[in-house]
């Protein structure tokens, strides 16, 4: 097996875990604030569980992004959406934003532990070598427990996974949470306006994303994204 080959082995074992958690926490959280706001149609389809198999799109999920992964070290992918019937929401426009923020709100809350825990085991372990960003190593000598360095580099891609999931989320374009939260919180007619996008929203996010000479929307996300884990992680 080549070295490249190899490497991305590695990469996908430590990476597995933290992408399923933060997709499966995302969409529970979906269904969880809908339920308490009205609707139960996640209850009653059995959407309400921490259980992956529940939301995991065999495609979105799985297949999709590890050819992308594997092919061109970029991955996308998507889990299959938590059903919300608005329209059963007490206060359909205004509980929409807490349904939709719930999801990147979960992501936050999950990339905030996945820190705590990598601050505890430095504590119990001392610091461990591979266990900062992503092709670096942490500060400070090296640990003496390298057994335990897959582990602290799964939390540092739990915080970085979570952390991504969730900005990207935000962006204002719906179907993404974003978007949702922008048509919740804007008045009549603009809102109505905004939702109008939704069964292009997909679409038009592809065309921003590699289209788009400027890499703006990339860049933007980066670099909120690079804050975001530089706040949690020091």
């Amino acid at each position: 097996m080549d070295p490249a080959t190899a490497h991305k082995i590695q990469m996908l074992a430590v990476t597995a875990l933290p992408i399923i958690l933060a997709i499966t926490f995302h969409e529970a959280a979906h269904g969880y604030v809908a339920d308490r706001k009205g609707d139960s149609t996640a209850r009653m389809l059995g959407r309400l569980t921490l259980n992956p198999l529940a939301h995991i799109d065999p495609w979105g999920t799985i297949l999709m992004p590890a050819m992308l992964f594997f092919f061109t070290g970029f991955v996308f992918g998507y889990a299959k959406p938590v059903p919300v019937n608005f329209m059963n929401l007490r206060r359909p426009k205004s509980d929409m934003v807490w349904v939709a923020a719930a999801g990147p709100l979960m992501n936050l809350a999950l990339a905030i532990g996945f820190g705590a825990l990598l601050k505890v085991l430095t504590v119990v372990a001392g610091p461990v070598s591979g266990a900062g960003f992503p092709g670096g190593s942490a500060a400070g000598p090296e640990g003496s427990f390298q057994v335990l360095q897959p582990i602290s580099q799964m939390l540092v891609y739990g915080v970085l996974i979570n952390i991504w999931l969730m900005v990207f989320n935000l962006l204002p374009i719906p179907p993404l949470d974003g978007g949702r939260v922008l048509v919740g919180l804007l008045p009549h007619p603009a809102s109505d306006r905004v939702a109008a996008i939704e069964p292009y929203g997909f679409l038009i996010l592809l065309v921003l994303l590699f289209f788009d000479p400027t890499h703006l929307i990339q860049r933007v996300l980066t670099s909120i994204s690079s804050v975001l884990v530089y706040l949690i992680l020091s």
